[in-house]
């Protein structure tokens, strides 16, 4: 079975395309850098370098649309917020563009979004079905979902996944703060009350790979663990998990100063449970939060 990867090189897509490819799939990553590709490990992944270079003749049965400019790497000015919708919203219309042409359409599209799409709820339990706070990471979300959800109109089953914040070894919101916490620097972000929903990436690519695997599943689903914990509780696990303490909050005030409109993404609150997941029996490896962690930190 041929897949196509956008976003393969990525902190998901890596470890996605080398876990579909172990699995002897065909595995093609889409990539504006073809020679990165060689650095996901696995010397039999193909790159390709730009949508325009796929002939209608070409097709593949799964297309996994991960790409998009890192949300995390600089302040939200209103050319950077233009970046990050561009890369992620006109990349998948350019995609399902693709799809229309090609003369045999995928069987499906699993399209990245983020728990962004509901905006800051405070204590709300928070599924797929729930009423959203509109904010510019809900308003990305959701222009994002929409324009995947095109390549329906061709026969493609969509599934779309909402993800939180990932968990996992070499990357993401660990190593960001693994420097301060080692160094016993670390603390909660403002007040800590803020609900933080996450989820290891091993848990991500099992549920991607259900996705292609149970053709029953289409849709948006809430890619985050079952147990999501207060920033407080992710403070002082991520703390006794290193084995120190956790004396430095960071207030708000200071976060906002520093980070401008970005800091709603440390400061807002989403508890988010992955009802449809759970309602369709599937199993987390890692529902706990001290159990992600620790082995994550123990494969570094």
């Amino acid at each position: 079975m041929k897949i196509l990867i956008t976003g393969g090189t990525g902190f998901i897509g890596s470890a996605l395309a080398r876990s579909l490819y172990d699995q002897n799939y065909d595995v093609t990553v889409l990539s504006r850098k073809p020679e990165s590709v060689e650095n996901i490990g696995r010397a039999g992944i193909h790159a390709l370098g730009d949508l325009r270079q796929l002939k209608p003749n070409q097709s593949y049965q799964i297309i996994i649309n991960l790409a998009g400019a890192p949300i995390f790497d600089s302040r939200w000015t209103n050319e950077q917020k233009k970046l990050i919708r561009n890369s992620r919203i006109q990349l998948t219309e350019n995609l399902v563009a693709c799809i229309a042409g090609m003369d045999v359409k995928p069987e499906l599209l699993i399209s990245g979004s983020a728990i962004g799409y509901y905006g800051s709820q405070g204590d709300t339990e928070l599924t797929e079905d729930s009423v959203v706070s509109e904010d510019f990471s809900q308003q990305l979300c959701h222009d994002w979902e929409q324009a995947a959800l095109q390549a329906g109109h061709y026969g493609v089953r969509v599934c779309l996944v909402r993800t939180g914040l990932v968990i996992a070894n070499g990357g993401g919101l660990l190593q960001r703060l693994l420097l301060p916490f080692r160094l016993g620097l670390g603390g909660r972000l403002g007040d800590g009350h803020q609900w933080m929903s996450w989820i290891h990436r091993q848990d991500w690519i099992a549920i991607a790979q259900a996705m292609i695997k149970d053709a029953t599943m289409h849709g948006a689903y809430n890619a985050t663990a079952p147990n999501p914990v207060t920033n407080s509780e992710f403070t002082s696990t991520l703390a006794a998990c290193l084995h120190r303490p956790a004396l430095f909050p960071l207030p708000a005030s200071l976060l906002k100063a520093l980070l401008g409109e970005m800091s709603e993404l440390l400061l807002g609150s989403q508890r988010v449970i992955p009802k449809r997941l759970l309602d369709q029996g599937f199993e987390f490896q890692y529902g706990k939060l001290d159990q992600a962690l620790k082995q994550s930190l123990d494969h570094e």
